[in-house]
C-alpha cells in the first residue's frame, strides 16, 4: 500500500516520536477485527495500513481478535479473518485474542473498584442512556455511583462466579457525569452474559466491553501506535485514561483515520450479513459482495487490493469512493497481464454458406499482452456463433456492425455479409445466412469495413454460464436494503467462449475481448461450467447514471 516514500499525517507523527525515542524507536502496530462476520474491503484498508506501516519503519504489527461478545463471534470469522489476511500477502508478527487477556481484564477491573474508579451499577441499560444526557445537557449520577468499595467487590466477584442474570448489575468505570464528551459519562466496562465462549468455554459469566478491552490489549501487547478509524476518535480520552489510572507501563498512542466508504455498497457487517439472510445474495463471499472473499471469487487480486488502497490515501476526512476507482485498479492490472480469448453472451447462429461445409481452418491471434510475439490458435469453420447485440435487422443511423446486406469482419478472420435472416413460428431470430470474402483472409485485401465483431467456433466451443455483476445498490450512499439492485447479477446461462480457455485453472484470468475480464467460479453449480465478470473493459456505470 503506501509505498517507502509516502507520507501522510500518521507518518509525520511516528517519525516525530521516533526522533524523541518516545517508544525508544520502536513500531508496533496492530490490526483487531470483531470476529463477527467476513472482512469488507473497509477492514482492507486498515489492514494494509497497519502492516504497511510496520514494514516501513522496520517494526511488527499483531493480529488480534476481539472476541468479547460470543454471542456473535465464531470460529468460522476467525478462519475467514486468517485466510483474508494471508491472501493479502501479509504475515502477522504475533497472534492474539481479546480472550488472551480475560484474567488481566478482570483484575485490573478489581483495581480499579479499590481506588474508586469503577462501581457497580444495577440501573436497567434503558435508565443508564436515559441519565447519560445529551450533547448539550450534563448526565445525572446513578443512585449506585457511591456504593461502597467493598460492596462492588463482593457483587462484582459474585457476578463472575454467575450469581446473577443478565442485566441485573453492570460494572461502571467512575469519570465525570458532567463531561462535554459523553464518553467520559461513567460508561460501562462489564456486563452480564451466560453465554458460552469459543475459546473460554463457560470459564467466564461475565465479559468487557471494546473500549476496556482494546486499550489494554494494546498496552499488553506493547503496541505503539494504535489505528483506528475517525468514529473512535471521541473515545481517545477514555483510551488514555484507563492506561493512566492501571499505570501501565506501557502507553500506546491512538491515532484516527478515516475509514473506508465505496458508494453502491454498505460498509457494515450486520447490513452485509442481512444481505444473506433476506436471500439477495448467496452468501458472505457472493462476487457482488465488498467483502474480500467475495472480491477474491470476483477475481480480484491481492495487488488490486492494495493499489487501491494506496490510491485513496489516509485523510482525517470521512469521504465516499467511486466503485470505478475500485474497479479500475483490476482493470489496469489485467489489461497488462490477462490473457485474450473470445466469448459470446448471448450466442446467435451463423452459418456461412459458400465456405466449404467439412472445411476447417486455423487462424492466429495475439494471445498475450505482455509478449508480442504471443499467439493463439483458433478453429474457424462453416458454423459460428457472434453475439446477438452485434446483430440489427432494422440498423440504426452509424451502426457498423452486423445488418442485413451490411459487410463485417470476424476478428482475427475474414469479412462476411448477411443475406438472410431466418426466423422461427415466433419471428424470433434464430440463425443468420452469411456470405465470406475469401480475399479479406488479409486484411489489407478486400473492402475495408468499419465493423469488427467477435465470435467463436461452432465446432469446438465450451458451453458456459456468464455471471454478469453490476452496482449492489442503486443508491450511491444506502441506508438499508430498500435500494438494492435486482439487476445486480445477470446470469448468461447459454453462453459459449473459445476453446483456448483452461477451464481447470480457476486462478487464470482472461479478457474476452470486446466483452470484459472473466474468471472460472470457484463454487460449480450441477456441474456447469461458470465464468464471472471481474470488470468491464471500461467504466460503463457512469453513463448508465447520466
Amino acid at each position: 500500500m503506501e509505498k517507502p516514500n509516502d507520507t501522510n499525517f500518521i507518518t509525520n507523527t511516528i517519525d516525530k516520536d521516533n526522533s524523541t525515542k518516545k517508544f525508544g524507536g520502536r513500531v508496533h502496530t496492530r490490526f483487531p477485527p470483531e470476529p463477527n462476520g467476513y472482512l469488507h474491503i473497509g477492514h482492507a484498508k486498515s489492514i494494509c495500513l497497519n502492516f504497511e506501516i510496520a514494514k516501513k519503519y522496520n517494526g511488527k504489527c499483531n493480529l488480534r481478535f476481539d472476541d468479547t461478545n460470543p454471542e456473535k463471534e465464531s470460529e468460522e470469522y476467525i478462519n475467514s479473518i486468517k485466510r483474508d489476511v494471508a491472501w493479502l500477502e501479509y504475515n502477522w508478527d504475533e497472534i492474539h485474542f481479546a480472550s488472551d487477556y480475560f484474567n488481566e481484564l478482570y483484575t485490573y477491573a478489581i483495581e480499579l473498584i479499590k481506588n474508586n474508579y469503577a462501581y457497580i451499577d444495577s440501573s436497567s441499560a434503558e435508565e443508564i442512556k436515559k441519565l447519560r444526557g445529551t450533547l448539550t445537557e450534563p448526565g445525572i449520577n446513578s443512585k449506585d455511583r457511591n456504593r461502597p468499595t467493598e460492596e462492588s467487590l463482593r457483587i462484582f466477584e459474585e457476578m463472575r462466579n454467575g450469581n446473577y442474570e443478565e442485566g441485573e448489575y453492570v460494572l461502571r468505570l467512575k469519570i465525570d457525569m458532567s463531561s462535554s464528551n459523553i464518553n467520559m459519562r461513567d460508561p460501562v466496562i462489564y456486563r452480564i452474559k451466560k453465554i458460552r465462549h469459543h475459546r473460554t468455554g463457560n470459564d467466564w459469566q461475565i465479559y468487557p466491553l471494546y473500549d476496556f478491552t482494546h486499550c489494554i490489549s494494546d498496552a499488553q501487547e506493547n503496541i505503539t501506535h494504535s489505528l483506528c478509524t475517525l468514529e473512535f476518535e471521541d473515545h481517545r480520552e477514555l483510551y488514555d485514561w484507563i492506561i493512566e489510572k492501571i499505570q501501565h507501563k506501557n502507553k500506546p498512542q491512538q491515532i484516527e483515520f478515516a475509514r473506508l466508504m465505496l458508494e453502491n455498497n454498505v460498509m457494515s457487517k450486520r447490513k452485509l450479513a442481512e444481505l444473506i439472510e433476506s436471500k439477495n445474495v448467496d452468501g458472505w463471499d457472493d462476487p457482488r459482495m465488498p467483502t474480500i472473499s467475495g472480491l477474491r471469487r470476483r477475481g480480484f487480486t491481492p495487488n488490486s487490493i492494495k493499489d487501491f488502497c494506496s490510491r485513496i490515501g489516509v485523510t482525517k476526512k470521512n469521504s465516499f469512493i467511486e466503485m470505478g476507482v475500485l474497479e479500475n485498479t483490476i482493470r489496469e492490472e489485467l489489461n497488462l497481464s490477462a490473457e485474450r480469448v473470445m466469448g459470446v453472451l448471448d450466442p446467435l447462429k451463423v452459418t456461412i454458406s459458400n465456405y466449404p461445409k467439412d472445411e476447417e481452418e486455423v487462424v492466429k491471434a495475439p494471445n498475450n499482452p505482455s509478449n508480442k510475439n504471443s499467439y493463439r490458435n483458433i478453429n474457424i469453420s462453416r458454423e459460428v456463433y457472434i453475439d446477438r447485440s452485434d446483430f440489427m435487422e432494422i440498423p440504426e443511423k452509424k451502426y457498423f456492425r452486423l445488418s442485413p446486406g451490411k459487410e463485417v469482419r470476424l476478428r482475427h478472420a475474414f469479412n462476411i455479409t448477411c443475406q438472410k435472416v431466418i426466423k422461427n413460428a415466433k419471428g424470433d431470430i434464430t440463425e443468420l445466412d452469411c456470405t465470406y470474402d475469401s480475399e479479406s483472409r488479409d486484411i489489407n485485401k478486400g473492402n475495408k469495413v468499419k465493423g469488427m465483431i467477435h465470435w467463436v467456433n461452432a465446432k469446438d466451443c465450451i458451453d458456459v454460464q456468464i455471471n454478469l455483476y453490476d452496482r449492489l445498490f442503486t443508491e450511491a450512499n444506502p441506508k438499508g436494503l430498500e435500494s438494492f439492485n435486482e439487476d445486480s447479477l445477470v446470469e448468461k446461462n447459454n453462453a459459449k467462449i473459445e476453446n483456448n480457455v483452461n477451464i481447470d485453472n480457476y486462478d487464470k484470468r482472461y479478457q474476452f475481448e470486446r466483452v470484459g475480464y472473466f474468471i472460472r467460479d470457484k463454487k460449480s453449480k450441477d456441474n456447469i461450467i461458470i465464468y464471472n465478470q471481474i470488470v468491464s473493459l471500461k467504466d460503463t456505470w457512469k453513463n448508465k447514471k447520466g
